[in-house]
């Protein structure tokens, strides 16, 4: 094999090595980079519909507090799909989304055994995938306070902080 020819296959594989160096760096460069947390495990989350706050513990110690908005009649439990309520009672986090409608979501494990039984007496469907979500991805921007459709809203950088440091397993009450 020349040299020459020796060279032209090198600089092609520089060339392909460039490449996708390139490409790995802009892939990671997207919105959604995650905050990293470093703190104290976070033990559970308690959510108070009336006072409008999600509230984040280790053990009985608050770690943090975050202002939130809930489903557009958000008055009362959840009893039904399409109700605008956001639950009420213990449930888990159950899933990180980071490709959801909004800007990334914790799954709520709405509904439990108690929200379905409640339905099945009302011969109505409990609804669910409830989220503890940022704000929407697309154009439409929220109208208020109290827009969801059940789920918990947050402040994006207040999701970004909120999905790092909660576990899947993590225990969550929403109080009245």
């Amino acid at each position: 094999m020349s040299v020459f020819s020796y060279k032209k296959k090198f600089s092609i594989f520089l060339t392909w090595v460039l490449f996708i160096l390139i490409i790995t760096l802009l892939a990671s460069c997207g919105s959604k980079s995650f905050y990293k947390y470093n703190g104290l495990q976070i033990t559970r989350i308690d959510v108070f519909k009336s006072k409008r706050i999600l509230i984040v513990y280790h053990n009985d110690k608050i770690i943090k507090k975050y202002p939130i908005d809930l489903g557009f009649d958000p008055k009362g439990p959840k009893r039904i799909e399409g109700d605008g309520k956001t639950p009420e009672g213990k449930y888990i986090i159950n899933v990180h989304n980071p490709n959801s409608a909004f800007y990334l979501s914790l799954g709520v494990s709405y509904p439990n055994t108690k929200d379905r039984a409640y339905a099945k007496l009302l011969g109505k469907p409990p609804g669910g995938e409830i989220f503890i979500h940022g704000q929407p991805n697309n154009e439409r921007k929220k109208k208020g306070s109290d827009w969801t459709a059940g789920c918990i809203a947050l402040k994006n950088r207040h999701i970004k902080q909120l999905y790092s440091m909660v576990e899947n397993g993590t225990q969550i009450y929403i109080h009245p």
